[in-house]
């Protein structure tokens, strides 16, 4: 068997999962959070998994966590080592053949999945400007694992990849063309693993041919974005320079008119690093109605609350918007796919996205909406024009397959 180890290193989490790939099955994964704070979180999450040829499915064994306090990214890999020698299953055992990487930020430099060599560290920690976020607890990550797996190929999986098929007219900004080339601004787009993912996944579920439909994919989750397909290339996307443009989001505001900036830098004095805070962490539905989970906020609007249901309402517009100015893109759509936790689980939300889409055949069946049921599903009815599915994303499993592609 050939086991792939997928690791997606956050600023303050280290998040893992050790695949079989003969199955495409994950044997077990974790979540190490709160890396340098005084007191962490290290989760890991062991799984059963049905003998090849059997028809169960994955069942959960066992979960184990605990608080303690992990220092750095280096302590984060060797408690991930040390889960994996305590609970299982043994890396011994099934040594990985390859550690893929989910990296934040490629530029344009990176269109496919990388085999990382000195060099490309080089070039990932180059565009550090560009994702100060992101990048360095990527390559954090990418050096832990490189001291514990020195033998394995190590492989960069970058977000901004799949929107490399952006034409120019979708990712230039009308910005001063001189000052733009020097500092390297243009739209990139963000998700691209997980729309790369769902978009195949979509097609084959509709039994059509990736490169002859048109898609366009909600991925709605804390962080959230829409992108358009067409032909099985990403041809529009709505985050841009950052992960902070287009859609509302949990704590960030999406698209704003740049000149509040402007007015907040000089009428309330506010510096680049609290107007930083402000769009990435206190808007969006939290900067609404005080929460930025969508569970709340429904919960609060069935409860009649103003400022939760003018979240709500604000959420859906802007989605409206998007679907209707990406439509227009395409010149139509042939399948609309809803991803990540609020995609897929928030019923009201799909309903009220696509409740004005009736010029572009889309009919929403309510008790295929409804229901609560695992795996990729139709939700549109029969007589639709367009196929409406709910696919549930996968990120680790498409960076492990593309992780195997390049090696």
């Amino acid at each position: 068997m050939s086991h792939v180890l997928v690791i997606n290193s956050g600023s303050s989490s280290l998040k893992y999962s050790l695949i079989d790939m003969t199955r495409e099955v994950e044997l077990a994964g974790g979540l190490i959070e709160r890396i340098g704070q005084p007191v962490g979180i290290v989760g890991h999450t062991v799984h059963t998994v049905a003998a090849p040829g059997e028809p169960a499915p994955t069942i959960l064994e066992a979960r184990y966590e605990e608080e303690r306090r992990v220092a750095d990214h280096d302590e984060a890999f060797a408690a991930m080592l040390a889960l994996f020698a305590e609970h299982g299953p043994s890396l011994d055992e099934h040594p990985p053949v390859a550690i893929g990487h989910r990296v934040v930020h490629g530029g344009a430099r990176f269109f496919e999945p990388t085999v990382i060599t000195p060099l490309v560290e080089i070039n990932i920690e180059d565009l550090i400007v560009l994702a100060p976020l992101h990048n360095p607890a990527n390559l954090a990550g990418i050096r832990a694992a490189k001291a514990a797996f020195s033998e394995v190929p190590h492989v960069a999986v970058f977000d901004t990849a799949f929107h490399q098929t952006l034409e120019p007219p979708a990712y230039t900004y009308a910005l001063d063309a001189a000052v733009a080339h020097e500092h390297r601004i243009r739209r990139y787009g963000f998700h691209g693993t997980s729309h790369k993912y769902v978009s195949e996944h979509a097609a084959a579920f509709v039994g059509r041919a990736n490169d002859s439909i048109r898609q366009l994919i909600f991925h709605l989750g804390n962080g959230a974005s829409v992108t358009a397909v067409d032909g099985g290339r990403s041809v529009e996307t709505s985050m841009g320079f950052t992960p902070l443009e287009g859609l509302v989001m949990g704590t960030r505001t999406g698209d704003i008119d740049p000149a509040v900036l402007l007015h907040l830098e000089r009428r309330a004095g506010l510096g680049v690093n609290e107007l930083d805070e402000l769009l990435n962490k206190r808007s969006g539905l939290l900067g609404l109605a005080g929460r930025s989970d969508m569970r709340d906020i429904l919960a609060g609007r069935a409860a009649g609350e103003e400022a939760a249901t003018l979240a709500y309402d604000v959420y859906i517009h802007r989605l409206r918007a998007y679907a209707g100015a990406y439509i227009a893109q395409l010149g139509g759509v042939d399948v609309i796919s809803f991803t990540a936790g609020v995609g897929e689980n928030a019923v009201t939300v799909r309903a009220d996205a696509l409740a004005t889409l009736g010029f572009a055949g889309v009919e929403v069946d309510p008790h295929r909406n409804a229901e609560r049921t695992h795996g990729i599903r139709r939700i549109s009815t029969d007589a639709s024009r367009v196929d409406v599915l709910v696919v549930p994303t996968d990120e680790e499993l498409e960076i492990a397959r593309q992780t195997l592609s390049a090696v």
